[in-house]
């Protein structure tokens, strides 16, 4: 064959060994060697392309999600780092990569919205402190009796300074005439002197030191008309108003749990009408509104979504057996057989006995008559030597304080008894029924977590690795040897911390001897007259567990409140102190026709080739109770790979509805991840967008977001941007110019802005 030939059989040979390579081969091993190495985004990103390559794989697809998991755990606990050092943003943007790779991860999002809820609290402490509560408005719906009785509503709300020792019947018809509101008594109310002094009170301040002077309580009857009544249990029975409520349960699933939650609400509170509907999963409550409210707290106290914990199990078996056997193992028998010779006559006999001779011929027997064969020997020299490993590597997701159980391996079965049909019945039966039952034989797992709330996890573990070690025979039926290797024991590990459980080391040698007696003892002709056999059995097991919380129970300040209910006798919640009604705002001047447009905020320019952050329409215009769209467009950037801002407007005038993606940083195989926090109170927002990781930025410009917002009051509030912090892919930091907007609400919604029509209102895009 010429060269030319050679060289174009060698091509063929090649394009046939690249067409039989599996396609995703390569980008495999690229991920086992990232993987190796930690680097676990570059890993997913390879094992995805592997399996995008050979969708059928299993091998892939249980590779990429295993690394999903890996690499969203590993951004979140960098973020927990950043966070603890005071590093939020940055910690933001961890944990937004952990939600873009495993959006299934509750872990992910609930430490991002934590995080966002601490930037804004950054934001608004000071509101927070100098605000005033509206009278009957209060923060959260905890912090206010069920609506139901009629509540009290004086004419005046001045601060009452009083000073009196007169009787209590006139006590309260004073107050009542200074607050605006009429008195009633019962007919049972004794009156009596008494004294009191009361400086800058509220009215429900001045009715309750008078109440508690006088043992008497009072209840609303109308807005402006009270009740006074003594305080006894027969009066409250009678007097009290009672509100119906029923408690819808997420977490609770269980009936003990629901029986659990009844008991301690009927012994902290002394509810009577209480029920739990298992099959609803709900609680009914029918008791006065201020214990219901109190309830109302306990439960959605207890009602948390239960820890959960994955756990990384990996077991290694390491077996190793040695045999060697040295020597000459010589003969130990010398047969000697009887072969007579034709002369002596051999006779079939009688009995059919072949080669039998007769008596008068013994005489004639000789050394002729015998053979014998002469020993041998066999030279033995085997060395033996066999390696075996057992790697498992199992992960198990458990809620706290529930047992997973994992079992790998076989169900072997045993003998545990026998009986005999038919003793003490009809008749006996001679055949005999055995019982069997089944061991679970192979690595049993039984793992109880708890989650303490500083992040570490005790475990109770149970750990088994069986094996059928032999067999032996009782009673005619084969019985299995189980082989086992059993620990159980109470750890506290560090989330991610790693317990290793090793040193579970078996060490089996055995020497034996084979040879002629006496010789086989001398040094030297040991190996000439014997043989040696050596054996060395060698297991080892390893055992490592790696805990990894996957979700926390959030606990607000609300839950963490005391609340203040009273006396032993009577459960009451009792108002915070209102403040005077404040002035309203002055009025937007409307003109007829002729009114003059509001100006837009003056921006200066951006500088030329800048990228650039603005609203689009900068001025919309809206009606009361109507929605608008305001598309946040970013223009002139490079390589924009994920960009957090902060919002602020008037809450006052509009309310921020919703935030949808617009599509700018969602190009390519994978959409963006969009996170956003809004602060009703405080008119703030914080908003974040980012691309998933491995992937590159996005250049040129786009919409990023679109605002839909609702018109609240008359008037105009600004649309600013502040605290960007836009990043490329290579995590440099990004210089954004930004316009603000304007959003105009009008009382008449005849004359509103043809731009705000064309925007959309009611429907948004979908994320």
């Amino acid at each position: 064959m010429t060269h030319r030939g050679l060289r174009l059989l060698a091509i063929i040979l090649l394009a046939l060994l690249t067409a039989a390579c599996p396609k995703g081969r390569s980008d495999f091993k690229k991920g086992q060697q990232a993987e190796l190495q930690k680097d676990y985004d570059t890993a997913l990103i390879h094992y995805q392309r592997a399996l995008k390559a050979e969708p059928g794989n299993t091998l892939y697809d249980l590779r990429s999600m295993r690394m999903r998991f890996e690499a969203a755990q590993m951004h979140v606990d960098r973020g927990h780092k950043l966070r603890d050092q005071g590093l939020l943003e940055p910690a933001v943007a961890e944990f937004e990569k952990a939600l873009a790779i495993d959006p299934s991860s509750f872990v992910a999002e609930q430490e991002l919205r934590n995080t966002l809820e601490l930037i804004v609290a950054q934001r608004k402490a000071d509101v927070r402190a100098a605000k005033q509560q509206r009278p009957g408005s209060f923060g959260s719906r905890l912090e206010q009796v069920p609506s139901g009785p009629p509540q009290l509503k004086p004419l005046s709300q001045a601060l009452l300074n009083l000073r009196m020792n007169e009787d209590a019947k006139k006590i309260y018809e004073t107050i009542g005439k200074l607050a605006g509101i009429n008195v009633i008594f019962d007919p049972d109310f004794q009156t009596r002197r008494v004294p009191v002094e009361l400086s800058n009170a509220t009215v429900e301040q001045a009715l309750g030191i008078v109440a508690l002077i006088t043992k008497t309580f009072w209840k609303a009857v109308t807005p402006n008309t009270i009740m006074v009544i003594p305080d006894s249990k027969a009066k409250r029975q009678m007097y009290e108003e009672q509100v119906i409520k029923t408690f819808y349960l997420s977490n609770l699933t269980q009936a003990t749990e629901l029986n659990e939650l009844v008991q301690t609400l009927r012994t902290l509170l002394e509810l009577t009408r209480i029920t739990p509907s298992t099959s609803q999963n709900a609680i009914i409550i029918r008791d006065t509104p201020d214990k219901v409210a109190v309830a109302e707290k306990i439960i959605q106290d207890i009602d948390r979504a239960k820890p959960e914990v994955v756990i990384q199990v990996t077991v290694l078996q390491a077996r190793r057996d040695r045999a060697r056997e040295l020597g000459i193992l010589p003969s130990t028998s010398v047969p000697l057989i009887f072969t007579p010779r034709s002369s002596l006559g051999p006779e079939t006999g009688d009995d059919g006995t072949t080669g039998a001779i007769r008596l008068n011929s013994l005489g004639r027997l000789s050394s002729s008559d015998y053979s014998l064969i002469l020993p041998s020997a066999t030279a033995m020299a085997l060395l033996t030597e066999s390696t075996t490993k057992v790697l498992q590597n199992p992960q198990v997701r458990v809620t706290d304080g529930q047992t997973a159980k994992l079992r790998i391996g076989d169900r072997v079965p045993f003998a545990v008894g026998s009986f005999q049909p038919g003793i003490g019945g009809v008749g006996i039966n001679p055949l005999v029924n055995t019982q069997f039952q089944f061991q679970d034989v192979g690595v049993n797992l039984d793992i109880t977590p708890h989650v303490h709330p500083n992040r570490e996890i005790s475990l109770h573990v149970i750990v088994e690795v069986s094996s059928v070690a032999g067999r032996v025979n009782i009673g005619g039926v084969e019985q299995p040897i189980f082989g086992q290797r059993k620990l159980e024991h109470h750890i506290r590990l560090r989330e991610g911390e790693v317990s290793i459980l090793g040193g579970i080391v078996e060490r089996t040698e055995s020497v034996s001897f084979e040879g002629w007696p006496g010789l086989a003892k001398v040094p030297f002709l040991r190996y000439l007259f014997g043989s040696k056999r050596k054996e060395s059995q060698e297991s080892e097991i390893l055992i490592v567990l790696t805990p990894r919380i996957v979700r926390m129970p959030e606990f607000s300040a609300l839950n963490l409140r005391p609340l203040a209910i009273g006396t032993g006798q009577a459960i009451t919640l009792r108002r915070q102190a209102a403040a005077p009604p404040s002035a309203p705002p002055p009025a937007v001047p409307r003109a007829p026709a002729a009114r003059p447009e509001p100006e837009p905020p003056q921006t200066s320019p951006p500088e030329p080739g800048a990228a650039q952050l603005r609203f689009d329409p900068a001025q919309a215009r809206v009606g009361i109770g109507q929605q608008v769209a305001v598309n946040l467009v970013i223009e002139r950037v490079q390589d924009l790979f994920t960009v957090p801002f902060a919002l602020s407007y008037n809450p006052q005038v509009v309310e921020l509805v919703d935030v949808h993606h617009g599509g700018f940083l969602g190009g390519g195989e994978y959409p963006a991840a969009l996170v956003h926090r809004v602060d009703v109170e405080s008119g703030a927002a914080i908003i974040s967008l980012s691309r998933p990781p491995g992937t590159s930025g996005v250049s040129g410009q786009g919409v990023l977001v679109t605002l839909v917002f609702r018109g609240i009051a008359p008037g105009q509030t600004v649309l600013s941007i502040s605290r960007i912090a836009a990043r490329t892919s290579n995590r440099e930091r990004l210089e954004v110019e930004t316009l603000s907007g304007a959003i105009v609400v009008e009382q008449n919604t005849g004359q509103m802005d043809p731009r705000a029509e064309s925007n959309p209102r009611t429907e948004s895009p979908t994320p």
